[in-house]
């Protein structure tokens, strides 16, 4: 009774699935919609051929669906659309049955037999498709990880990568291309509570750094929090995308002064807040012999005597050889700060705060002073130059007055 209306019927059931589905969403490409119409085909057919068994093999049935499934994710389309798909197949063959049963004249135990034969099929369907769709995705998944990772290296290689090859890496992992990017840099035995990234972000964790998009950009009010999330972490100059291994570089010297104590750990740290730091711990060995050579006498001074004076010296320096404003940053009296710079005249028998050489002794002073409080016995300095010198208080020399007991 039904064959002869199979090919009204997937007319049918085709013209419901493309009005509802394929034009309710992104285009459907015309080798999709072929394998759409022979599944249905497949399935009309091998429903009409299974009533009356009482075992039926739907094997190569489920086998197509899975194929469909796999397909859609492929081509990126989602999975709801096999899903309405397969429900206005049930819906179309309802109607149709419940006509033919008028028709027909069939018993109520022949319609309930049919429909319960029709959703059971088309479980087992959606069952495969959703299976398909599924390992396909982790397929897609694994497969742009594998070459986020390569994109991801290739961003950190030293000498730079060309351009074009970036891009090409780029558009191959689905990662798109940022303006600019900052690497993120974390204490080798940080192990952060939770690994979850926003999704442009790319990780090495063995390496222990990320490679973070537009850094600068307005929608990057995450990264804040992110940072406090990843514990000890310094994250590096904001540079063009190709130049990310130069961020990194900067991020990872700036991590290890952490690492030594030079810099806090308990905080995220930005290298650019850093600079003179940064620049003098590479000629660490210059300056411990340069140092050693013309502020000897300074040096030998025990650690409460030797930090307010090389404090002093370096706020003078850095407020325009303006006593009163270093003072007032110092939180001493100008007067104070005037009387340590003579004794400084006097240990070390110059004004060795000379103009021209004056941006040198700033970045020895500026080491001397952070590396102070790890080789020195843990003096409080390392606050001085990363946010003014008002942190100091007693390290410094002052007195609740504010007045300097070597004034007196």
């Amino acid at each position: 009774m039904l064959r002869p209306h199979l090919p009204d019927a997937i007319e049918e059931i085709e013209r419901e699935v493309r009005t509802h589905v394929h034009e309710g969403g992104p285009p459907v490409d015309t080798e999709y919609r072929r394998a759409v119409h022979q599944v249905i085909n497949e399935t009309v057919a091998h429903f009409v051929d299974s009533l009356g068994q009482a075992t039926t093999d739907s094997t190569q049935l489920t086998v197509l669906y899975s194929q469909l499934g796999a397909e859609a994710a492929r081509r990126g389309y989602s999975l709801d659309r096999l899903q309405t798909a397969l429900r206005l197949s049930g819906q179309v063959a309802c109607r149709r049955f419940i006509k033919d049963a008028y028709r027909f004249s069939w018993s109520k135990e022949t319609l309930a037999s049919l429909t319960d034969n029709l959703f059971g099929l088309l479980a087992r369907a959606a069952d495969a498709g959703a299976q398909g769709y599924a390992r396909q995705q982790g397929h897609l998944t694994t497969d742009r990880e594998r070459r986020r990772q390569r994109l991801r290296d290739l961003l950190v290689r030293e000498p730079a990568p060309d351009p074009a090859t970036v891009h090409e890496q780029a558009r191959a992992a689905d990662w798109k291309l940022p303006g600019t990017v900052a690497a993120v840099a974390l204490l080798s035995a940080t192990r952060p509570p939770s690994r979850i990234l926003p999704p442009d972000v790319l990780a090495d964790w063995n390496a222990s750094y990320l490679i973070v998009p537009d850094p600068d950009s307005a929608g990057r009010d995450w990264l804040p929090t992110l940072l406090l999330r990843l514990g000890a972490a310094a994250i590096g100059p904001t540079v063009p995308t190709e130049r990310a291994a130069v961020s990194l570089r900067w991020a990872r010297h700036t991590v290890a002064l952490a690492e030594r104590g030079i810099l806090p750990s308990d905080r995220p740290l930005r290298a650019a807040d850093h600079t003179a730091l940064l620049a003098a711990a590479m000629v660490e060995d210059l300056i411990d012999t340069t140092s050693a050579a013309h502020l000897a006498a300074l040096l030998a001074l025990q650690p409460r005597r030797r930090v307010p004076l090389l404090t002093t010296l370096l706020t003078y320096l850095q407020c325009g050889d303006n006593a009163v404003i270093t003072g007032a940053r110092l939180q001493v009296h100008e007067q104070t700060v005037r009387y340590r710079l003579r004794r400084i005249t006097e240990l070390t028998g110059t004004r060795c705060y000379d103009p021209a050489d004056r941006l040198d002794l700033m970045i020895t002073l500026t080491w001397l002073l952070h590396s102070d409080g790890v080789n020195a016995g843990g003096a409080n300095v390392n606050g001085v130059n990363a946010g003014g010198v008002t942190a100091l208080g007693s390290a410094a020399g002052v007195t609740a007055n504010g007045a300097s007991p070597h004034a007196r």
